[in-house]
């Protein structure tokens, strides 16, 4: 599965420990299998931080089976609760390894979340 990062420099290797605390489902390394979402990310992101927009790319197993995923197919209020609660700073995402589901503020579709970003 290919996914994107959108930000204002290249990373080589995702790390969580740069992320901010209170975002949509917590702290982790935010990509998309949409590549225009990622080039709206860098250009937002450059435009805070300087530096250059760049897409990152990353080429991940689609084997999740060893992995705890808690997965948002809709904009419900089990996502509205989940999303609040992180951006109020509640570490729900710690209990997964990966979070599959829309950001809040986006119209654009899905996005994944690796707490622990595995490759």
């Amino acid at each position: 599965m290919t996914v994107f990062h959108g930000s204002n420099k290249e990373i080589q290797a995702p790390d969580v420990s740069f992320s901010k605390n209170y975002l949509d489902f917590g702290r982790g390394f935010y990509v998309t299998t949409y590549q225009n979402q990622a080039e709206k990310w860098a250009f937002r992101k450059s435009a805070r931080y300087n530096g250059k927009p760049t897409v990152n790319v990353y080429t991940l197993t689609e084997d999740f089976s060893q992995c705890r995923i808690l997965r948002f197919d809709n904009e419900n209020e089990k996502w509205l609760d989940f999303v609040c609660s992180c951006r109020k700073g509640v570490s729900l995402n710690e209990a997964y390894d990966r979070i599959i589901g829309n950001v809040a503020n986006d119209n654009e579709n899905s996005g994944y979340v690796y707490p622990r970003f595995m490759g």
